[in-house]
């Protein structure tokens, strides 16, 4: 069976991921998709609207075959990083192309691009050290090397969806048999798009926010999703605000200090803010700058929530593991048929053994679990069974 692989968060899956499954499917031909998905918590720094659960029975209702977490040490980083981990799991299964949802308006050749990063690293890192203007953003910076270097590509990095896509190819590239990329024209609403339109495509934000306000957003969603929002509390940051302000207050200084990612005296502005923020997004207006962004700062909100330490991240880096979350048929046939190739372990269980392996992943799902009536993420769970379109 041949695979092609999407890197998802479904947050929550909504009629434009039905889309992108149904287009990947038919662009690459392939005999099952195999979706890796972010877990509890998202790359923009934000705990997921339901849990790993509920998104991965979601997606497999809908076209997905097999779904494989994303773990936190992957999930909440930034775009490269992100990539990293999503395409080393889809290459460890033998995927033999990547499909994406891309907001570039013109067309791109993701292909090339990863090429000539893998060519050229040298000249990047060149470039990217000599730009004079400290006060540009990553994504800045990265523009404006590339107008120096490759001035033909007119690459433009300020838009999500398409710097991931640069991220996926860049991470493809480096391996021996690279994955066929696939890009996909995002259809519909803009990705931060907060308001419903005429059409049956609605972002992930917009939905959101309607969930909250208590609005109808059936036309937006397949019928899985409809009874989620029906029945599920949407989870938020402010579910989880009075624990983070709690964990910064409560700890001193030199602890703070030690969280993945605090860097330049940020816990001192942390500390400060928390003292007299309300709520977790006036919290955040009182930190960020030009030069911290808004989703770096809910990063770090988020390793501060889960105690996540520098060694630890690298701990779980150089010991990747593939939690099974949910499959079809197909898709449990397809593991079967990759099982003994595996070079790292396949989790489809979690007992004692795997909460020593993996006390991230366990402490992680935990503190989501303090959230409004969440269930127990992986103790006595077992990957989800879905009947595929065409399985018997």
């Amino acid at each position: 069976m041949q695979a092609c692989g999407v890197v998802v968060e479904y947050n929550p899956f909504h009629n434009g991921h039905l889309y992108h499954l149904k287009k990947a499917r038919e662009v690459s031909q392939a005999d099952i998709i195999i979706a890796v998905m972010s877990g509890n918590f998202l790359q923009r720094g934000e705990p997921a609207i339901f849990d790993k659960w509920l998104r991965a029975n979601e997606a497999l209702q809908n076209g997905a075959d097999l779904v494989i977490e994303l773990p936190v040490e992957w999930a909440v980083q930034s775009a490269d990083y992100f990539a990293k981990g999503a395409i080393q799991i889809l290459q460890e299964l033998a995927c033999e192309s990547l499909c994406f949802g891309t907001d570039s308006t013109a067309s791109f050749d993701y292909e090339a691009f990863g090429l000539f990063v893998k060519e050229n690293p040298a000249e990047i890192e060149q470039t990217f050290q000599s730009l004079k203007e400290t006060s540009l953003s990553y994504a800045q910076k990265m523009t404006e090397v590339f107008q120096t270097i490759y001035p033909d590509m007119a690459l433009d990095f300020s838009s999500p969806n398409h710097i991931l896509g640069l991220s996926y190819a860049k991470e493809n590239a480096l391996y021996n048999t690279p994955m066929t990329i696939y890009p996909i024209r995002r259809e519909g609403a803009e990705y931060h798009e907060s308001q419903f339109s005429s059409e049956k495509i609605a972002s992930a934000t917009a939905i959101r926010k309607a969930k909250i306000e208590n609005k109808e957003t059936n036309n937006y969603v397949p019928r899985q999703t409809q009874i989620d929002l029906f029945a599920q509390h949407a989870s938020t940051w402010a579910d989880y605000w009075p624990y983070l302000r709690y964990k910064i207050l409560s700890t001193e200084i030199e602890e703070l200090r030690q969280v993945y990612q605090m860097t330049e005296g940020l816990e001192y502005r942390l500390k400060k803010a928390a003292v007299v923020a309300e709520n977790f997004e006036q919290f955040i207006d009182l930190v960020k700058s030009k030069r911290y962004t808004q989703t770096r700062l809910q990063r770090l909100a988020c390793y501060i929530l889960l105690n996540i330490k520098a060694a630890e991240i690298e701990y779980h880096w150089q010991n990747p593991y593939l939690h099974v979350l949910g499959f079809t048929k197909k898709g449990q046939d397809y593991l079967k048929e990759k099982k003994k190739s595996l070079k790292i372990p396949l989790v489809s269980k979690i007992g004692k053994n795997q909460e020593e392996q993996y006390p991230l992943l366990i402490r992680s799902d935990k503190i989501y679990q303090m959230g409004i009536n969440k269930e127990e993420q992986n103790f006595g769970r077992f990957p989800l069974r879905v009947a595929g379109e065409k399985d018997e």
